[in-house]
């Protein structure tokens, strides 16, 4: 990997190195604009096979983490920090150690949980830097409102793409069941749809079809199903070129980051296929809006009217990619760079 062209080609303002001995920590924070404010993104810990694939996810995670944020109307900027170490090895100093290094940068950077981080590791993060949302969890944590969010944006995608608001009936199949995706289903259930999960673990699945009559289907299987939405709410790269020929859904909406395993061949493949896809840095922007709104004082009904624009949001998307005959990745990104290039504008102004 060249290191700044990299950088550069995907528009990086900063990336940080986070190297320590006592304890032993490799991290990195990677901020991708702060044209609308400070970047704020999660931390997740995992034990990558390099440092180059440890490098890449921080890079595309905080370049979502923008669009996510200008899509979602929030005033913040995008970035993303990663741990390199193994979950089982995690200890307190390691996450104070972090904190250390978050604080050091001032407000530039605002971190939060995400995969392998507790409640408890945030607060431990949060006895070196003021810089960390999530500590009290007042809303009851992210994932319900992510879960929600991901919900209506599905909504939307059936409505633009089925011709119908009822989910009555609606065959969908739900990668993943996690705390967003097994919330996800319950929404699912509650509006009547027919619904195939499949996660690693076998209590999850089982809990599922005890819960809603949830058909269960092995991981590889998932894509292949007969149904009309596929939901992915795992891990990213999973729509790649060896998934999408056996995509029969006819929507794609789920809360997973970086679904797409490459934007510029995967999405256009989708579009062949003439598969919706729900961008999936505007249809799970529930979490970043609920850890906004804690930072800035919590009130329900405001962080639930923003989680409530993805709807619209993904409609305006998904009607600008048809008229300019462009994916809803493009479509997206468009929004997306229109409004930092308005904040961009006004604080030119204001300089002026």
């Amino acid at each position: 990997m060249n290191l700044f062209e990299t950088v550069t080609e995907m528009g990086h303002e900063q990336v940080l190195f986070c190297n320590g001995k006592d304890p032993e920590i490799k991290a990195i924070i990677a901020i991708h604009d702060t044209s609308l404010g400070p970047a704020m993104g999660a931390t997740r810990l995992l034990p990558y096979p390099n440092e180059e694939a440890a490098l890449k996810d921080a890079l595309r995670l905080s370049r979502g983490m923008t669009y996510k944020a200008a899509c979602a109307g929030i005033p913040v900027g995008g970035g993303k920090a990663v741990i390199i170490a193994n979950p089982e090895n995690k200890t307190q100093d390691l996450f104070k150690a972090y904190g250390r290094f978050v604080e050091r940068l001032n407000g530039r950077f605002i971190t939060g949980q995400d995969v392998n981080l507790t409640p408890n590791d945030v607060r431990a993060i949060s006895r070196e830097t003021r810089y960390v949302v999530g500590v009290e969890e007042r809303s009851g944590g992210p994932a319900p409102v992510t879960a929600w969010g991901v919900f209506l944006g599905l909504k939307a995608a059936v409505k633009f793409r089925l011709q119908t608001q009822d989910l009555k009936g609606l065959k969908v199949a739900v990668q993943g069941l996690g705390n967003v995706g097994s919330n996800l289903c319950r929404h699912l259930h509650e509006h009547g749809s027919q619904l195939f999960v499949t996660d690693i673990s076998k209590e999850k699945t089982q809990e599922l079809k005890r819960l809603y009559g949830a058909t269960i289907v092995e991981p590889d299987e998932i894509y292949s199903l007969d149904v009309d939405v596929l939901s992915p709410c795992a891990l990213g790269g999973i729509i790649n070129s060896e998934t999408i020929p056996q995509i029969k859904a006819s929507v794609i909406a789920g809360a997973a980051n970086n679904q797409l395993g490459l934007e510029q061949i995967h999405g256009p493949m989708l579009s062949a296929k003439e598969i919706l896809y729900a961008p999936d840095y505007v249809i799970n922007a529930g979490g970043l809006i609920n850890v906004y709104n804690e930072m800035i004082g919590y009130d329900e009904d405001r962080a639930f009217q923003q989680v409530h624009n993805i709807y619209d949001t993904l409609l305006e998307i998904f009607d600008r990619a048809k008229k300019q005959d462009i994916t809803t990745n493009d479509a997206s990104k468009q929004l997306a760079d229109d409004r930092i290039n308005r904040a961009r504008h006004i604080k030119a102004m204001a300089v002026v």
